[in-house]
């Protein structure tokens, strides 16, 4: 009757193992595979019979060898379980996704248990590991991270130019500012507004002077570096911060956006409309003592181009 029951209990567990929703794979110290069960029989399209005492690093050869064998050595010298997860590493074992009607994931995400089995000596001779399908799990995240990535991105800018909006762009002057202070680089800034631009939206409408706005905007993005960051201040009043630059070359910036946007083709009802711009510059000098009054100095260079007949570049002295 003893037997009888052991031997039925055996039964059992075999056949959960078999058909257990993870995979079971024991290998031996040297990594010959003891155990494969359905699951990786399922996944890896290689039946028991052709993997069982096969080293596993000759039937997979995309495996992480290096480090699968550190964490199987960490396993055995600390006589602990250990676990890897799909942000860790995405999979250990290639499997493709089986759900790739539903799932936009190639290959299937897996998390992964390490536990070590002894003898009776207590002596660590052979390792488990689980591997659990976490795909879904992988998928809403990166998911939901994108989502929250686009929706940041969308509160840094301005709807309208896709520029960087005031608040978002001020933080990156402050940073500039002590980055400046910190390797005593250049930098320069500009400040520049529409001239007239009241009389724009009085003349043609305020659809218009929105596409005037757009006009600038892009006008800016073509007449400025990958590293260098531009904003929209607020209403007609753009900036531009130009990193690595000194005063003399961010003038040199400053004048080839005035004539950009002065020859930019704006047309209403088939009739060109001029637009220009003022424009102010101030690099940052000792005299400067923060963000404030660097955009403050740029700013003062704005108005003085501005009571100085527009469509010119001013720079307040400092």
């Amino acid at each position: 009757m003893s037997n009888s029951i052991e031997l039925k209990d055996i039964h059992w567990l075999v056949d959960m193992v078999q058909n257990i929703d993870v995979g079971l794979v024991v290998l031996e110290l040297d990594l010959k595979v003891k155990v494969w069960n359905g699951f990786m029989e399922n996944h890896s399209g290689l039946i028991a019979a052709h993997v069982v005492d096969k080293d596993l690093t000759d039937l997979f050869e995309e495996l992480p060898i290096t480090w699968l064998k550190q964490k199987i050595n960490s396993v055995c010298l600390l006589k602990n379980k250990a676990f890897t997860t799909w942000e860790q590493r995405p999979f250990v074992f290639k499997f493709k996704s089986y759900r790739q009607i539903t799932s936009s994931a190639e290959f299937m995400y897996q998390n992964v248990t390490f536990l070590p089995l002894t003898d009776i000596a207590g002596k660590v001779t052979q390792v488990c590991m689980i591997i659990y399908d976490v795909t879904d799990v992988a998928l809403n995240k990166q998911a939901f991270q994108e989502v929250n990535g686009k929706l940041e991105k969308l509160s840094q800018m301005d709807r309208l130019t896709n520029l960087y909006n005031h608040e978002h762009w001020r933080g990156c002057c402050a940073k500039e500012f002590k980055r400046q202070t910190r390797t005593k680089q250049p930098a320069s800034l500009i400040m520049f507004d529409i001239d007239h631009f009241k009389k724009v939206n009085d003349n043609y409408g305020h659809p218009f002077g929105d596409e005037v706005i757009i006009g600038v905007a892009d006008c800016l993005r073509h007449n400025m570096r990958e590293t260098d960051l531009a904003g929209r201040y607020g209403g007609e009043e753009f900036t531009l911060l130009l990193v690595d630059t000194n005063l003399e070359n961010a003038k040199l910036v400053a004048e080839r956006l005035r004539i950009a946007i002065e020859e930019h083709p704006f047309v209403y009802q088939n009739k060109r409309v001029k637009v220009t711009v003022s424009l102010g510059i101030a690099e940052i000098t000792s005299n400067i003592p923060d963000y404030k009054a660097w955009i403050k100095m740029a700013d003062l260079g704005l108005y003085i181009a501005k009571d100085t007949g527009r469509n010119k570049i001013g720079i307040s002295e400092h």
